[in-house]
């Protein structure tokens, strides 16, 4: 059986293992700071990680981040992060699912656009989004990450 909802408290495992997939690279941190973040994110009714089980295990996610403005008469806008299907889970149309929810998530919250970035050259997942509507050309993303503090 297949459902897409909203992530819960207990879908943390679930999540950090989709996680490890998208993010292998990513620095090994503590279950306490990842339970604390969790928590915080769970807490926030600005941020939702959509979510695909199936047959109880967690397939597919994404993360929509809600963020007031006082721009276009106040309306928010969204960001969708971390868009991934589990690799014995792909092809089923999961990743389009999880955004589509996502989107009627942001839609209900009043949000006037949502964005998405994505790798350059990751050209099977800019088909997927094309797909449930986001459109490039519209506006240019730029982006700029933290330095690597010298010496560690």
């Amino acid at each position: 059986m297949e459902v897409i909802r909203v992530s819960r408290k207990e879908d943390l495992r679930g999540v950090l293992a989709l996680y490890r997939e998208l993010r292998g690279h990513d620095p090994v941190v503590s279950e306490q700071v990842l339970a604390s973040n969790w928590d915080e994110i769970q807490a926030n009714p600005s941020i939702q990680l959509v979510v695909a089980e199936v047959d109880g295990q967690l397939a597919s996610t994404c993360q929509l981040g809600v963020i007031p403005t006082v721009t276009n008469a106040g309306r928010p806008f969204g960001v969708i992060e971390h868009v991934i299907t589990g690799q014995d889970y792909r092809r089923r149309g999961l990743s389009q699912k999880v955004l589509e929810k996502a989107l009627a998530l942001a839609w209900e919250q009043g949000c006037y656009k949502v964005m998405l970035l994505s790798g350059e050259n990751r050209v099977a997942a800019h088909r997927l989004y094309e797909k449930v509507g986001f459109q490039a050309g519209i506006e240019k993303g730029f982006v700029v990450k933290r330095p690597h503090d010298e010496g560690r």
